[in-house]
């Protein structure tokens, strides 16, 4: 994330690692609806993704959603209307904004649709429900690196770096081998998608969060 902008500066939280809860999936069904209601067309796609969007993986138990928009870029667009609906941004990067709940339990990634950023999110996510090995690799690494101090959240998230990159690997060899390709979901409890006639014309990241 060395592009980014972190609104309020760096910030220092306890890093609690929890078992899997499927109440998790439960509660991205209710911040779905409500970025529906916030944002209608603006949202071409809204994912669950993160590690609470993966069955049977420890995770912060902070849910991460992934929303797609004509322009990530365009914060104008779609920025009041989350801000009308209780989320706060956190982070600005090309391509990228995130917001949050002001109980930090729920991340609001917008990206531009299509674009590399958000398949490679969903491609982590799908490969981890996939492959029990890498997602037992992401755990552990997870709660060893939760036992140390860090100075900042981002640091966590950053040296999860090498093992994020391993896996990524594996993930990128796994997709090459479907058709079609992960990270282009089919729709499902997870996901919602807007009939692709229905989009506006014109079609822009960094480690997983969890």
């Amino acid at each position: 994330m060395d592009d980014a902008v972190f609104i309020g500066g760096p910030e220092k939280r306890a890093i609690v690692i929890e078992d899997y809860d499927p109440a998790w999936a439960a509660r991205f069904q209710q911040v779905q609806a409500s970025l529906r209601e916030a944002l209608g067309p603006r949202a071409r796609r809204i994912e669950h993704f993160g590690s609470t969007a993966v069955p049977g993986l420890a995770a912060k138990g902070i849910i991460d959603v992934l929303v797609a928009v004509e322009d990530a870029d365009d914060e104008a667009d779609y920025g009041p209307a989350l801000e009308a609906h209780g989320y706060a941004i956190r982070v600005r990067q090309p391509g990228h904004r995130m917001y949050r709940t002001p109980e930090d339990d729920v991340h609001v990634h917008v990206f531009t649709d299509a674009s590399d950023a958000a398949r490679t999110r969903l491609l982590f996510r799908d490969w981890l429900r996939h492959d029990a090995g890498d997602r037992r690799l992401y755990e552990d690494t997870k709660r060893e690196l939760a036992r140390q101090e860090w100075d900042a959240t981002n640091d966590y998230s950053s040296a999860k770096g090498a093992v994020v990159a391993e896996i990524m690997g594996r993930a990128q060899r796994w997709a090459a081998t479907r058709a079609p390709r992960a990270g282009s979901v089919t729709p499902g409890p997870s996901s919602t998608t807007v009939p692709a006639a229905s989009w506006p014309a014109r079609n822009g990241g960094r480690g997983p969060p969890g």
